[in-house]
């Protein structure tokens, strides 16, 4: 399997498919690159270089006990872009995948990158404290960690069986395979780094890194995400950033990429082209 070794060791499974202008996806908590899968046939197709990453800790990557933490998964970011010799890359991450590519551009500089996306994605902050009211309090999250400890197997089908892909919304069409899909690449990665990455996602504040990036960013979010609602995320960050552009999708979920890539793949194909 392809890989490249961290500085401190870790192996990264990436994949890399075609030529032309490399597109960079970032994947959610706790799934892997295949979670891509449909995006990265896309583009592909359309004539681009597609690159998608196992974040440490997730999918075929080493399952770390350290380092599972925004600016290590920044660093790891940087890393594979230096090995691939990533040049006038569009890097599109999705939920925890956005708050990578905030603090890997924040951290890192826009001197590879043309272009971002954010979909559904975690930034500014997630969590509830006196500078951010709006967010989700602390207990939901230590919530998901006693789920995680208590039986990640059972944890790892509610979620996509409810409120990631709006399964739970009367009228909602259930696919029990996306949801088998889901649990597969959750399974695939490591409890303890999954376990540390909650906290990244949800207290990391990525308001300084929005507020440093120079190139055009899309903000696409689903105003009826039950995981991280659009209110206190992506009607925040596009504030934030210097050239952002929200575009905001009636009635969809937070995983839309997977329900719904007919709506969401032509509108990143127009931002990527445009």
């Amino acid at each position: 399997m392809p890989t490249i070794v961290t500085k401190d060791g870790t192996e990264i499974f990436y994949k890399d498919w075609g030529t032309g202008q490399p597109v960079v996806f970032h994947h959610g908590w706790p799934l892997s690159a295949d979670d891509w899968d449909n995006q990265m046939l896309f583009f592909l197709n359309n004539g681009y270089r597609v690159i998608a990453h196992d974040r440490r800790g997730h999918g075929r990557s080493t399952q770390t006990a350290t380092g599972n933490d925004m600016d290590t998964y920044a660093d790891d970011v940087a890393a594979l872009a230096a090995e691939l010799d990533l040049k006038d890359a569009v890097h599109i991450g999705h939920s925890t995948g956005g708050g990578e590519v905030a603090r890997y551009l924040g951290r890192h500089g826009t001197s590879r990158v043309a272009k971002a996306v954010l979909i559904g994605a975690v930034p500014p902050i997630m969590v509830k404290s006196d500078k951010n009211p709006g967010g989700l309090p602390l207990e939901i999250f230590d919530g998901f960690r006693a789920a995680l400890v208590a039986n990640r197997a059972q944890f790892y089908v509610d979620v996509p069986a409810g409120p990631f892909y709006g399964f739970n919304r009367d009228g909602a069409k259930v696919s029990q395979g996306v949801i088998d899909n889901w649990w597969r690449q959750g399974m695939m990665g490591g409890t303890k780094a999954h376990y540390d990455c909650i906290k990244a996602f949800s207290e990391t504040d990525f308001t300084e890194d929005l507020k440093k990036i120079d190139i055009p960013v899309l903000v696409m979010h689903g105003d009826d995400d039950q995981i991280v609602p659009i209110a206190d995320s992506a009607l925040l960050a596009a504030k934030l950033l210097k050239h952002g552009t929200l575009k905001v999708y009636k009635g969809l979920p937070h995983g839309m990429c997977t329900t719904h890539p007919e709506i969401v793949n032509p509108d990143l194909l127009a931002f990527v082209r445009g």
